[in-house]
């Protein structure tokens, strides 16, 4: 009797011997060396993702260290991406642009300072992808932004000290709560009353305090704070302007130290620049580690307007009783009074106050970073110095004995 045989039953005996025929010739190994080599490949594929992301962490930490510079130099309340996009606008116009604003030539101004504060900025900008571009963005605000909160912390007990030392108020300023700064306090309100009123007249106090008709306090008034000796003329409103004591001792304590700013006697005659020198060579000597500042740390030699600007907006937030920073303070506006401070030195109406500007600029350069000058000289003025004559003048002597050879 003649059996048949199942197609199906005989492939699957077929594919079953094949199986342990290629089982067979597999190399036993121990089930925990195999676990090892499985636990070393992950382990190396930690290690890369882990290396992108310490790469990733470097990088975003080094942005948000160039951003503390930004509001402080640049730009206090314009964003990076409208400084960019007025550069943009620019190069697409290729200079047919006849109708230019002053907004526009301040931002555009801003982007100029942002290249010179972060020189790398704009050719990364233009390499970068487009999600690598917004994550620079973002590290450089929060950079940026963090800075303005620690310039803001840093000075509201500064102020308050040295409003209590030098206008000796009673009840002094409270160096902790600032809900009893800004009008309600008769030091603070002396500081923040505009140039045109006297704060010694009850009637202005009151009217002030009372936001009256007349007596309403905007951001288109100096305020007294900026004038030295608190002071201002109202025949000539620049005398003194920019000048008061409390916004150089300020400005020093942001951009040099909070010890510096107690160094503000004189008038730029270099006295300190020479007790720097000396402190300098103490600390050497002593092996003692020196702090690096913040205008050391973004390269900044000179005083520029920008930074005059940040520091009064910082200043009078400090004498306000206001706790969160905000741009808007009841009636006063800041960001149009930033750009007031702006426009006042980079838009002076003619020759002779584009002098009185440079005179100025210059006049705090001495005063916050002494009296040297170097980094100023020019490559002329290098080239006329008698080293550099001299070593002119021998190579002119060589030329001269090979050439009669």
């Amino acid at each position: 009797m003649s059996h048949v045989v199942d197609p199906i039953l005989q492939a699957e005996s077929s594919q079953a011997e094949s199986s342990q025929s290629s089982q067979s010739l597999a190399v036993a190994t121990s089930e925990s060396a195999i676990q090892r080599r499985k636990i070393t490949a992950l382990e190396e594929k930690l290690q890369v993702l882990e290396s992108g992301h310490a790469v990733k962490q470097r990088e975003s930490n080094y942005y948000m260290s160039k951003g503390r510079a930004i509001r402080r130099i640049v730009s206090l309340f314009d964003s990076i991406e409208d400084l960019i996009s007025e550069n943009d606008r620019r190069c697409e116009l290729d200079g047919d642009d006849e109708d230019v604003t002053f907004d526009q030539d301040r931002l555009q101004t801003g982007y100029i300072t942002l290249q010179h504060a972060l020189p790398w900025f704009h050719p990364r900008a233009t390499e970068l992808e487009y999600n690598d571009y917004c994550h620079m963005l973002k590290k450089l605000r929060q950079g940026a932004d963090g800075a303005r909160g620690d310039d803001t912390s840093k000075l509201k007990s500064l102020v308050a000290d040295w409003v209590n030392r030098e206008l000796k108020p009673n009840p002094p300023v409270d160096p902790e709560d600032k809900h009893c700064r800004g009008f309600v306090n008769d030091a603070c309100g002396r500081l923040l009353c505009p140039a045109e009123l006297d704060w010694n007249d009850p009637t202005v106090r009151a009217g002030v305090r009372d936001r009256g008709e007349g007596y309403v306090v905007t951001e288109m008034s100096w305020p007294v704070f900026l004038y030295a000796k608190y002071t201002a003329d109202m025949d000539n409103l620049e005398e003194g302007l920019f000048r008061s004591t409390l916004l150089l001792q300020a400005f020093k304590a942001i951009f040099t130290s909070p010890s510096s700013a107690k160094e503000i006697a004189g008038d730029g005659d270099g006295a300190n620049v020479i007790e720097n020198n000396r402190r300098a060579k103490r600390n050497f000597e002593t092996s003692r580690k020196v702090k690096t500042h913040v205008a050391q740390i973004i390269k900044m030699h000179k005083v520029t307007p920008r930074s005059i600007a940040y520091v009064a907006c910082q200043l009078r937030f400090a004498l306000s009783s206001v706790s969160s920073w905000c741009s808007v303070d009841g009636d006063f506006d800041y960001v149009p009074f930033w750009q007031a401070i702006v426009d006042f030195f980079e838009k002076p109406p003619g020759r002779t106050a584009r002098q009185k500007v440079e005179q100025l600029l210059a006049w705090w350069t001495r005063k916050v970073f002494g009296t040297s000058r170097r980094a100023e000289l020019s490559d002329g003025a290098k080239a006329s110095m008698s080293v550099n004559a001299l070593a002119r003048q021998r190579a002119r002597v060589d030329d001269a004995f090979f050439d009669s050879d």
